[in-house]
């Protein structure tokens, strides 16, 4: 039987695709380019968390649309979007 935490909690960040690099399948925005909830530059995305949610202009992405490090997030084909599209990754945290 799985042991489920009592407690979980969020842990958002903010940027927009104009702060991401390279092209294609290998298109990445750093952690270090996002907002944190606090406001202030993010340094690394958490380490250890249940699962993340990312948000494209608003609107929540499948599973398979990105992948997460702690300090990138690669979203391929991002670079097609606007350079002001916002993004937004919510990570759920125990």
């Amino acid at each position: 039987m799985a042991i489920v935490t009592p407690y979980q909690n969020s842990r958002r960040f903010t940027s927009t695709i104009g702060a991401g690099t390279g092209t294609g399948a290998t298109f990445a925005i750093a952690a270090t380019a996002f907002t944190n909830d606090a406001g202030t530059a993010a340094t690394a995305f958490p380490a250890s968390y249940n699962y993340y949610n990312l948000y494209v202009n608003g609107v929540m992405q499948t599973a398979d649309v990105s992948t997460v490090t702690t300090t990138t997030i690669t979203i391929p084909g991002g670079d097609a979007l606007d350079a002001g599209t916002p993004i937004l990754v919510q990570f759920v945290v125990s």
